[in-house]
């Protein structure tokens, strides 16, 4: 049997479903305040049959501070997707993204100690790479460096991913994947799912980009090399680096919106003395910090060759998954708005 965390996120839900689709019995992890039927929804534009497969899985509340409840939840499972995680980049979550990205991991994989697990696939980020190759590219030995400025959520990453490496140092089947920003549907406004609320309510873009990749692709992927056996390994996982502006230009457009205008980061920098001036009075700017600027000005070029040559992968493009997920986003708002 196999235990998915995070199965009511946007990858979670998607690798549950990829598992149920090859047969797979699948036991998934929730919070009791999760909204279960908005992933049953979801399931429409990923298979024509939801329901059949919805009604497959295992739903179990699980409290990751409870070591008994989590080895309770392990109970003959033998394979883990750990895809649970906090996202955010405002100051105010420090506390709860190190709580939930660390502490859980930690307490997932000491659960697993004395269980029948016998693979275990963690969700990182690419937000953890910094040292470049020698063609100016980030790859999986780009080692995160401490001596850089990072957002908390990078740190938090970074570290959860020190306990993957020690539990595989203990004899655990481990691999590790690191995916660029996943373009996918549901949970619209949360975490991932904010991709098109965003670009649709803010007039305003940045001039720097990232990595994106189709969370079919993710899914797809992690069960791949889980099959595969590729244990004590990372991989990133991004289909392509794109320009905040190249890709608000395709949804505000389909959305019928104007163009956003490219906030530069000078303009960015003056927000931050305006953060240490009046942040206490403007919560608003506190997200201005210094990771989060240098964040959005930049383009990093990350190279996913590894993860292609492994599995001879092609990846869906991101004009393609844009084009799929944004109509999902439409026809969900033209049914809110019934």
């Amino acid at each position: 049997m196999v235990f998915v965390t995070g199965a009511t996120g946007i990858l979670g839900r998607v690798i549950v479903l990829k598992l149920l689709k090859k047969g797979k019995k699948v036991r998934a992890a929730k919070r009791p305040s999760s909204n279960i039927n908005e992933v049953k929804h979801s399931y429409q534009f990923y298979t024509e049959n939801p329901d059949d497969f919805f009604n497959k899985i295992e739903w179990v509340d699980v409290d990751f501070d409870d070591i008994n409840a989590v080895e309770s939840a392990l109970k003959d499972i033998t394979e883990v997707y750990h895809c649970a995680a906090k996202v955010s980049f405002h100051p105010k979550d420090e506390k709860e993204m190190y709580h939930t990205n660390i502490k859980a991991t930690e307490n997932l994989l000491f659960a697993c100690e004395n269980s029948t697990v016998k693979k275990f696939l963690h969700v990182s980020s690419i937000a953890v790479l910094d040292l470049f190759n020698e063609k100016g590219e980030l790859d999986e030995n780009s080692d995160f460096n401490p001596k850089e400025e990072h957002s908390a959520y990078a740190i938090s990453k970074h570290l959860s991913e020190m306990e993957i490496w020690r539990a595989s140092a203990e004899g655990l089947n481990t691999i590790i994947i690191n995916p660029g920003m996943i373009i996918g549907t549901g949970n619209w406004g949360k975490s991932s799912g904010d991709i098109f609320p965003t670009f649709e309510s803010n007039s305003f873009t940045f001039s720097g980009g990232t990595s994106y990749v189709d969370v079919r692709d993710v899914a797809e992927i992690s069960i791949k090399l889980m099959e595969n056996n590729t244990f004590g390994e990372r991989f990133i996982i991004v289909s392509e680096n794109k320009k905040y502006a190249d890709l608000g230009k395709q949804i505000r457009t389909k959305l019928g919106l104007k163009e956003a205008k490219i906030l530069s980061k000078s303009t960015l920098e003056i927000g931050r003395i305006a953060n240490f001036l009046f942040g206490w009075i403007v919560p608003q700017l506190k997200m201005a910090t210094k990771s989060n600027i240098e964040a959005v000005s930049s383009l990093n070029v990350i190279s996913n060759q590894k993860i292609k040559d492994t599995l001879d992968f092609k990846f869906i493009s991101v004009n393609e998954s844009i084009d799929f997920h944004l109509n999902n986003y439409i026809n969900d708002k033209k049914l809110k708005n019934k």
